[in-house]
């Protein structure tokens, strides 16, 4: 399964968003540096209400969502890349996560410390950038001298990982994430197996007061420092943000589905930021649902954005994808607008799909298949 790690500097709020994001207190949550040693890991249901509408629809005995793994990573400082704070251990947790959910603190709290003795949420993400890229560019060096000798003696495959190094190693010398560089499907395909902590997928998530969380949301620009962090994170990683607080989420685990959608109105909010946040990561990291429903059971099935109807059978079980015949499939937005899978028929808007078909976010899908 794919993991989103959860970094950010000390005391901005990383363990306590865990907890909102996993609807536990799993994650201690602390007012000084490193209350996060070890990650915390949790899975995280993605929100779909498409479910509870077919679920209706087909009086459905249980409905079962798809979920994410999130991992809350200990707050990274500066000069980690050279063992700082607990540097090398935090840095081998980002490396074995998929996508990155950057908390960026947004608020004032006199309260609350931080590591550098302001709130500069700019300067925060750029000592985190600094940090990943300094040990990207050891990384890739190491990685060079090792790849070398067997390149003299004319191995193919270690002359094109030094190339590919020697056109990485100046972009991040400017201070430019991996996943930025420019370069070809094949050389983005190589760079994967050098497993750089730059080149992840990266998601912002502002951190905000709970008074400022509705004019934050209704308008980011609006907000001194979101507004901040929306440009560099648009001009530094091509990445976008979402507005969260995370004390307000917190609050939320304590409360029925009822009240928290209640509460939230109340102070001006038509969604959680965390349901928000989960949806958008689970985009990042490429995936996609399509959905199966009846009188047993409304699912949701996790696939990969660009997988074909096999692969997708292949999701519920190994069997539907060897013997795959063809898909019935009809988009959730006829099914719920036309009133359910009898009246798409009548409609023509229920396919027959076979084995070249691109599965969409949102497909109903029932499988045909022979073994």
């Amino acid at each position: 399964m794919l993991k989103a790690g959860i970094v950010g500097m000390p005391n901005v709020g990383k363990s306590t968003l865990f907890n909102a994001l996993t609807r536990s207190r799993g994650a201690e949550a602390a007012n000084y540096p490193f209350c996060t040693i070890d990650p915390n890991v949790g899975m995280v249901t993605v929100p779909d209400p498409r479910l509870d509408k077919l679920s209706e629809m087909s009086n459905s005995t249980k409905v079962i969502p798809t979920a994410i793994e999130f991992v809350d990573i200990a707050g990274l400082v500066e000069g980690a890349s050279e063992g700082a704070g607990l540097g090398n251990k935090f840095l081998a947790n980002i490396r074995e996560v998929d996508a990155i959910v950057q908390v960026v603190r947004c608020f004032e709290n006199d309260d609350i410390i931080h590591e550098l003795g302001s709130v500069d949420p700019t300067r925060d993400i750029e000592i985190i950038n600094s940090e990943l890229i300094l040990a990207d560019i050891s990384a890739l060096e190491k990685r060079k001298q090792t790849r070398e000798k067997k390149a003299k003696s004319g191995d193919k495959e270690s002359k094109t990982e030094i190339a590919l190094i020697e056109k990485l190693l100046p972009h991040l010398d400017a201070g430019k994430p991996a996943l930025t560089a420019d370069l070809t499907d094949d050389e983005r395909a190589l760079m994967r197996d050098f497993f750089l902590l730059s080149s992840k997928k990266t998601i912002f998530a502002c951190n905000v007061n709970e008074d400022e969380l509705a004019d934050a949301v209704a308008n980011p620009d609006s907000h001194p420092l979101a507004s901040k962090v929306k440009e560099y994170a648009a001009q530094s990683h091509g990445a976008e943000i979402i507005i969260i607080s995370a004390r307000i989420e917190e609050e939320l685990i304590e409360l029925s589905p009822e009240e928290a959608k209640d509460f939230l109105g109340d102070m001006g909010v038509t969604d959680s930021g965390v349901s928000e946040l989960i949806r958008a990561v689970y985009h990042l990291l490429g995936l996609r649902t399509y959905l199966t429903t009846g009188e047993k059971e409304t699912r949701a099935w996790t696939i990969t954005a660009g997988d074909k109807a096999p692969a997708a059978a292949g999701v519920i079980h190994g069997d539907f994808e060897r013997g795959f015949i063809a898909a019935e499939v009809v988009h959730y937005d006829d099914f719920t607008q036309l009133g359910g899978k009898a009246a798409c028929r009548d409609a023509g808007k229920l396919r027959i799909e076979g084995k070249d078909y691109t599965v969409n976010d949102g497909d109903i899908i029932e499988f045909r298949f022979n073994v």
